[in-house]
């Protein structure tokens, strides 16, 4: 009888020692927030001695002296073989049909014509399966440019929808350097320019270059595709990108612009809010997919054989036709070992 009562007695000093000490999640906070605004705009502040890291910047050179020579190999090369691109492309930048919220035919060929695969859906894509309409291309239809704009520096105050004329739009991939300690004054920022001409990129007397040197300047501007892309892939790991989910407008720094430029919604027209997520390599490099042609197909890729077909990124399809070899991991993408297609009866 004792016993029994001495754990009741201790199974009731339990019980109330739990209800003495228990937290109740229902109550508010008692914490003052007008307090720690001071403390957390403190901590904001001191974000700004760790950019950029140091072991960051090496990384950034690198990248901008890769797009130098990128956008200086594409150019040569463009001398010697033609591209093309859809009528329905729209000669205007990223920005322009983002804000005019136009939709157009993005197919572009490297060769010497155009193919007849039925793939075009025409201006606003009001048609299906029409072959397409072949201009010339140019430089910017290989290295599709994308835009951002150029910052102070990473923590700087948010952009709002009234000051979007106050910024200068850079390329994105320069703007990421730039915020990752590049130096402003090197002259890979004052060269590689997508907008300008793009002879004055190329190397001069390109149409006199013998094969052997076409092959050595289509393998370094493979390796700067290459190395560009794994330089801004480490940098995304470090400093924050943001690019829409429904327009793929790119936004370098801790947090989305506020210019509402996204027409993801009818009624929004060009006024829209964006809605960011992270951004990838691809969203700041895109690599415009082509159709690349093998050996065993037909010289001009006709729409009955399309299935057999291979693709490749516009900038590994234009080096490999001066005879270089694609990494190997392009290979599934292109077919390269495909079979080829049906000969029409």
């Amino acid at each position: 009888m004792a016993l029994r009562n001495h754990k009741l007695w201790r199974s009731m000093m339990t019980l109330e020692g739990f209800t003495r000490y228990s937290r109740s999640y229902g109550s508010k906070p008692t914490v003052d927030s007008k307090k720690l605004r001071s403390t957390i705009l403190k901590r904001i502040n001191d974000r700004a001695k760790y950019y950029p890291v140091k072991g960051m910047v090496p990384v950034a050179n690198e990248v901008l002296m890769a797009r130098t020579f990128l956008v200086r190999g594409v150019s040569t090369l463009l001398e010697i073989f033609p591209v093309w691109a859809c009528k329905y492309s729209l000669r205007l930048s990223p920005f322009s049909l983002l804000r005019l919220n136009l939709r157009h035919c993005p197919e572009v060929y490297i060769g010497e014509k155009g193919h007849l695969i039925r793939s075009c859906g025409g201006f606003r894509h009001h048609a299906k399966n029409q072959p397409h309409e072949w201009i010339k291309g140019s430089l910017k239809d290989i290295l599709v440019p994308v835009e951002a704009f150029h910052l102070g520096s990473m923590l700087q105050n948010v952009v709002k929808h009234n000051e979007r004329f106050d910024f200068e739009r850079v390329s994105a991939v320069v703007e990421l350097c730039l915020q990752a300690g590049a130096d402003p004054t090197s002259e890979s920022l004052s060269f590689s320019n997508l907008n300008s001409n793009p002879l004055e990129n190329a190397v001069l007397g390109a149409e006199t270059l013998s094969p052997h040197d076409l092959t050595l300047i289509a393998g370094g501007t493979l390796r700067a595709w290459e190395t560009l892309r794994s330089g801004v892939k480490k940098l995304l790991l470090v400093y924050p990108v943001k690019v829409c989910k429904h327009c793929s407008e790119v936004h370098v720094g801790l947090s989305g612009h506020k210019a509402r430029l996204c027409g993801v919604f009818k009624y929004e027209s060009w006024r829209g809010a964006h809605f960011w997520k992270k951004a990838e390599v691809d969203d700041l490099i895109p690599p415009k997919v082509v159709w690349s042609r093998r050996p065993q197909d037909p010289p001009i890729l006709v729409n009955e054989g399309r299935n057999f077909y291979g693709h490749a990124p516009a900038v590994v399809d234009l080096c490999t036709k001066t005879g270089v070899i694609a990494p190997s991991e392009y290979f599934c993408m292109m077919k390269v070992h495909g079979l080829p297609p049906p000969t029409p009866v």
